[in-house]
């Protein structure tokens, strides 16, 4: 199996893990990452430049073989988990800028009677 298609895989790999980072990092902070991270990304999209164009000057016939079949379908799926987790990164991005999470402060708890009063007519 080509070197090529193993270098782009384990470039997945690496993406995946960046970008799960930074899944991790929104959630606990709920803010724009550093900018570490960030270039650590874009230094991950021109390596991910670098495997495509080697991926594509691979002849067809390389990747027939089961095994490298094998190598792409598991790559294809961690490219998927990638895209999903880009998208829940994005609506957390989208949150932290919007200032989502300043919460409104929650009204007085109904009384004890209100709530009785409400389970009653639902019976």
């Amino acid at each position: 199996m080509s070197s090529a298609l193993h270098q782009h895989h384990a470039l997945c790999d690496e993406i995946h893990q960046a970008v799960l980072d930074e899944n991790r990092f929104l959630r606990q902070y709920q803010r724009v990452p550093d900018a570490a991270l960030l270039e650590r990304k874009r230094s991950l999209l021109e390596k991910l430049d670098v495997s495509l164009a080697a991926l594509r000057a691979l002849p067809a016939a390389s990747v027939r073989d089961p095994e490298a079949r094998a190598q792409l379908e598991q790559t294809r799926g961690r490219i998927l988990q990638i895209l999903q987790l880009d998208k829940e990164n994005e609506q957390l991005l989208l949150r932290c800028s919007l200032g989502a999470n300043a919460r409104p402060a929650a009204g007085p708890a109904p009384s004890v009677s209100m709530l009785q009063k409400i389970y009653a007519r639902c019976e």
